[in-house]
């Protein structure tokens, strides 16, 4: 482990608070209490690793939900009693939802993924009344060539110059991407984590 030298012992429980922060966009996401063992952990496993006062034990940042921070750097602050943590998170941090846990919330990303909500909720519906049901009943087959004449029509307006039918075209896709997804198994924050290491490969 990189040569820190953390006062545990200041604090009679033996934790010390670690100050997390988004390593890309430097927003402080949360903050945990870590004790050596914790921090040995964050470092080996490269995914941030709390103590759990409630829990009693060392607790991974998404081990159930599977929204993982990954390590970048881990800093002491003057006094040693202190840690800031550079991470990368793999979807939201706060267990609400939200991209902190100061109720900080990417709304573009929010759209998306309430959408992805709404399309899954309809795969119930008749395809009678519900447009998605209807795709979800043709199967994945037509689901997929459906999203292949979307994507060569946008192509054709991205040919021309005409604003709304590029951007009509463009929502197009993604909706029928978002369904691709579903039937597949997959949501969009799988898409997102894939995206994210290869930003920093």
């Amino acid at each position: 482990m990189q040569d820190l030298q953390i006062d545990f012992g200041k604090y009679s429980d033996g934790l010390v608070p670690a100050i997390i922060q988004d390593d890309e966009t430097q927003k402080v996401l949360m903050l945990g209490y870590m004790n050596a063992a914790a921090l040995e952990m964050t470092w080996q496993e490269k995914k941030v690793t709390f103590f759990s006062r409630s829990k009693g034990r060392l607790w991974t940042k998404g081990e159930e939900s599977g929204n993982f921070m990954l390590l970048k750097s881990i800093a002491v602050d003057c006094d040693q009693d202190c840690l800031l943590i550079k991470a990368d998170p793999l979807g939201p941090v706060c267990h609400t939802g939200s991209d902190t846990c100061w109720n900080e919330k990417n709304h573009h990303e929010e759209f998306l993924f309430g959408l992805e909500e709404i399309i899954q909720s309809r795969r119930q519906a008749s395809p009678e009344d519900s447009y998605v049901a209807s795709l979800f009943a043709k199967g994945l087959n037509k689901i997929a060539q459906k999203v292949g004449e979307e994507a060569v029509e946008l192509v054709i307006e991205a040919k021309d110059h005409n604003e709304k039918l590029f951007l009509n075209e463009s929502a197009d896709l993604i909706f029928h991407f978002l369904v691709l997804l579903n039937v597949k198994g997959y949501n969009l924050q799988d898409v997102i984590g894939v995206l994210k290491e290869r930003h920093h490969k």
